[in-house]
């Protein structure tokens, strides 16, 4: 099993930062991927971008070239650098975790708020 916690959400002002963290704990070895999704409102859960294990990195195109995934060599932390937010960035945050038979995991969400 694998525990996440997301943290950092907070209100930004449109053009403005933030940056998300999220902790993982438990059977850590078993990670494969990790990433990043988001739920605004009235709308579908929609992924943002995934960091594999090698640390490899891929974007949804809305997000792309102003959100940035990384993440630390023991895989017990991912990152998400958002910058020049948009209205339209406003979300709730969820951190996921592939492992290497197929599961998902998923923290409870933090909520970004972009708006002036």
């Amino acid at each position: 099993q694998v525990q996440l916690v997301e943290s950092g959400g907070d209100l930004a002002q449109p053009g403005g930062s933030l940056k998300l963290s999220c902790a993982a704990s438990g059977n850590l070895f078993i990670i494969t991927t990790l990433g990043w999704y988001r739920q605004a409102p009235g709308n579908q859960r929609e992924w943002v971008a995934t960091i594999s294990s090698r640390g490899a990195t891929n974007y949804a195109d809305s997000v792309k070239d102003r959100f940035t995934i990384s993440k630390n060599n023991a895989k017990d932390a991912v990152f998400l650098q958002m910058n020049s937010l948009r209205p339209e960035d406003t979300a709730v945050y969820y951190c996921t975790a592939g492992d290497i038979v197929g599961r998902d995991y998923w923290g409870q969400g933090t909520q970004v708020t972009v708006s002036s």
